[in-house]
């Protein structure tokens, strides 16, 4: 029997295995997109692949057809050829659904592969059949089970490469991708033109569909459209993948942001409940464990007890060696409590020097008195400040409840006990009787009495005049608090002050003395007079991150400028905390609010280390003020401060100006403002305002023209 010899186009055979390995491609690339968690998106890439893919397999044998050409006319049956395809579509969706498995074992890759050769070899073979000729095409049998050993073959190569490139990532996993395509591309082919030459069609057939499907130019737009899906998925592909990639990094950035998050929380917590310097307990976290050991203590056995302890000698360490070395003193201070209370007990800062110890399980007053021992003989041995030791000692007041008064007295009475530790000498301790709580109950009564004060109306400010030296004229005011209590009477800030101090109150009243003063001005504004009123900053307001934003809403609120408004910090409030000090000053400074380093002198720090904050003024303290007329050395001092001030360009404010005298000698001296007794007395606001009219007071000195509203 003789047979029709085929002939092949080497360029369309070329442009087949083209097309079965860039199907590959595509194939290895949705692999990854089918492996994920997510369901609903697995199906959606395995239903859209399923097509793609297995259109471009069932295209590689199409076109590999259209490079055989025999002496007669092909064409190809509708049925068959559609048969043809979905069998492609159908081994494409296997290998897919084999590919979104998590793992694969030996018999899964066994009979998958097998499963995709079968169904391979029926696309192939179908196609082949849809050529319907007469007589029928002629089986060379031994190659059709070659072609479908070369089919299995290339299946579970496939099977595996799916499952060794899915996890990589980056250049070199393209490269692989791109390499193991290839593989599989000339595997498909093979199989495809092994199963070609196993077909043999004898001399004389007729091709009964030859008027069906057929042509070049058929066979063309199918391969181009092949092609142009192939090229869309992969595009698709290439383009969720680099989403993904940015979900990814988005995700990584996010755990990243919760981190940082989490460790801002962590700190923001730390600042809340711990003290700064020493990351003792703070007050409030104090208070929040003795309310809860009271509550566990109520009702049982068990006793509970507060020592208050305070350092002797402590501030003449600071004024001598300066706030670093005295902070370094503290530390010490808070390690030695440490080491000597139980470790059941709570040690907290609650002030500068002044600490507190919460003992609970009480059992005996001697165990509160030997740890109370134990920490006086421990603050007794020398600290080392620089190379130098010194020698300070503590005071410590006990105070056991239930035994000693009311529980939400506590700190109070244990308060009240120190102080009578510290008047008999000091370097002791002394527990709490009930004679020593007359002081501790007015300062409860006067504290409570201020919370109420601040809501009530019974603050105000009292404005001293400044006096420009050249121009005779008033320079601005200084904003004094006062407060006038309902019963008492004028209470003293030298009293509610430290009060405030101590029991939280001074942020409070910081806050209302700026947004008093700012309405001040504004009313002054309203009422013609223009006027530079300064406030005083606490250490504490420092402390507050919010403190720059509030002076600007006040100061917006009530629409004035904010060149109206000077903040006057201390000198040693602005050298205990110096980074503090320089973030309020530079966000005052940008705001446009002046600033004045007051009471110079009393301090440690020099002129050119003053030089590197942006204050516009520097106080001079009173104390020297007052030697002028019988002290040498506070004329030279004095003079030498107002030289060196001019210098940096900072004007020179003298307080405490009581005489003639200071006030003459201080002039002689170039000081450019004066402030004090001699001049006027602090006032309210309404005998400000005539005071500055010319309508001033008895006891008022010298002719000073009305107020002039010049900058600094």
């Amino acid at each position: 029997m003789n047979f029709l010899i085929p002939r092949y186009d080497p360029w369309v055979v070329a442009a087949s295995v083209l097309i079965a390995a860039f199907a590959s491609y595509v194939a290895l690339d949705l692999a990854r997109r089918v492996h994920t968690r997510d369901r609903i998106v697995s199906r959606t890439w395995s239903a859209a692949g399923s097509l793609v893919l297995g259109t471009g397999i069932w295209s590689m044998h199409f076109v590999g057809m259209l490079a055989y050409s025999l002496p007669i006319e092909l064409g190809y049956t509708y049925a068959l050829t559609a048969l043809s395809w979905l069998a492609a579509v159908a081994v494409s969706a296997l290998a897919l659904r084999l590919a979104a498995r998590h793992r694969l074992g030996a018999k899964p890759l066994l009979y998958g592969s097998a499963a995709m050769a079968a169904g391979i070899c029926a696309m192939h073979y179908l196609g082949m059949a849809a050529i319907d000729v007469a007589p029928g095409i002629q089986w060379h049998w031994p190659m059709v089970g070659a072609s479908a050993l070369i089919a299995w073959g290339a299946s579970a190569a496939a099977l595996l490469l799916f499952f060794l490139l899915r996890e990589s990532e980056g250049g070199q996993a393209r490269l692989l991708q791109l390499g193991a395509a290839v593989v599989m591309g000339l595997a498909i082919s093979g199989m495809h033109y092994a199963g070609m030459a196993a077909a043999g069609f004898v001399e004389g057939s007729v091709c009964l569909s030859a008027g069906e499907l057929g042509g070049k130019s058929l066979g063309l737009m199918v391969m181009a459209a092949t092609l142009l899906m192939l090229m869309l998925t992969l595009f698709t592909s290439v383009l969720d993948a680099r989403l993904r990639g940015r979900t990814m990094q988005l995700a990584r950035s996010l755990k990243e942001a919760n981190h940082q998050l989490q460790e801002a929380n962590e700190e923001l917590h730390r600042r809340a409940f711990l003290d700064p310097l020493t990351d003792l307990p703070n007050r409030v976290l104090f208070d929040d464990r003795l309310g809860h050991a009271l509550a566990r203590t109520d009702g049982g056995k068990e006793k509970l007890a507060v020592l208050f302890v305070d350092l002797d000698g402590f501030k003449p360490v600071n004024d001598s060696f300066g706030h670093s070395l005295g902070d370094a003193v503290l530390r010490d201070a808070a390690d030695r409590l440490r080491a000597v209370a139980r470790g059941t007990d709570t040690v907290a800062r609650i002030g500068g020097d002044e600490f507190v110890v919460l003992m609970e399980n009480v059992v005996y007053a001697a165990d509160c008195t030997a740890v109370a021992r134990r920490i006086v003989e421990a603050i007794r041995a020398p600290f080392l400040v620089g190379q130098r030791p010194v020698q300070i000692s503590a005071s410590v007041g006990i105070v056991v409840y239930p035994d000693h008064g009311e529980k939400h007295k506590l700190v109070a009475c244990a308060d009240a006990a120190m102080y009578a530790a510290k008047r008999a000498g000091g370097g002791n301790y002394a527990m709490f009787e009930s004679r020593m709580g007359t002081n501790a109950e007015e300062q409860l009564s006067l504290q409570s009495d201020l919370r109420l004060a601040i809501q009530g109306g019974q603050l105000a400010l009292h404005y001293q005049p400044k006096i420009d030296g050249r121009r005779n004229q008033i320079r601005g005011v200084e904003a004094l608090l006062r407060w006038t209590h309902p019963t008492l009477g004028p209470i003293s800030p030298l009293v509610f002050i430290p009060l405030a101090e101590r029991f939280g109150l001074i942020n409070a009243l910081g806050h209302w003395v700026i947004e008093e003063a700012c309405r001040q001005v504004a009313q002054w504004e309203d009422e013609g007079l223009l006027m530079r009123v300064a406030i005083n900053l606490s250490a504490h307001q420092l402390r507050e991150p919010d403190l720059v934003e509030r002076i600007a809403d006040a100061l917006g609120r009530h629409r004035i400028s904010a060149e109206r408004l000077l903040c006057e910090i201390t000198e040693s409030v602005a050298m205990e905390d110096v980074a503090a000090t320089q973030r309020v000053f530079d966000g005052l400074s940008r705001i446009g609010v002046f600033l004045a380093i007051d009471d110079f002198g009393t301090g440690y720090s020099s002129l050119s280390y003053l030089r590197q904050l942006p204050a516009r003024q520097l106080k001079i303290d009173r104390s020297f003020v007052s030697d002028l007329e019988t002290s040498a050395d506070a004329r030279a001092v004095v003079d030498a401060v107002v030289r060196l001030s001019h210098a940096l360009g900072l004007r020179v404010v003298a307080e405490g100006v009581e005489t003639a005298g200071q006030r003459d000698i201080l002039l002689g001296m170039g000081c450019d403002e004066l402030q004090g007794f001699f001049f006027a007395r602090p006032m309210p606001a309404d005998q400000l305002l005539a005071w500055s009219l010319g309508r001033r007071p008895a006891g008022s000195h010298g002719d000073f023209s009305p107020s002039v509203f010049a900058p600094l």
